[in-house]
């Protein structure tokens, strides 16, 4: 079996998806999600366009065998979510703070202030 680096490891395994709570403070665009577990170096938070993406890895520090697990709800490995921004937002002045396991992201609402509205084909 040959060796592989996290990054390709992180490719070929199914990702969890996190849960976020999105919403407006002001002039203030707020993403949190909860990342109980996760160090900072393992998470990546990126901004494209209208598009916000937050992956990571939550490692477990103890192998366990399946005959000693009696339950198994806690999800470990990789993770990602994608959404969908529904203002114009400074992508460049965005700020992400990790605090108690919460991840909050603040990213300024642009003055346009526009929402963007999903048209029914």
């Amino acid at each position: 079996m040959q060796a592989t680096s996290d990054r390709d490891w992180l490719m070929t395994q199914e990702e969890g998806q996190l849960s976020v709570d999105v919403f407006r403070d002001k002039d203030m665009l707020v993403i949190r999600s909860l990342v109980a577990g996760v160090a900072p170096d393992d998470l990546d938070v990126s901004i494209s366009s209208d598009l916000l993406t937050i992956r990571g890895k939550r490692e477990r520090e103890n192998k366990l065998v399946d005959e000693d697990t009696y339950y198994q709800e806690c999800y470990w490995g990789a993770f990602s979510r994608s959404i969908v921004l529904p203002y114009h937002v400074a992508a460049d002045s965005a700020e992400a703070q990790l605090k108690n396991g919460v991840l909050e992201i603040r990213i300024p609402i642009q003055s346009d202030g526009k929402q963007v509205k999903v048209k029914w084909g």
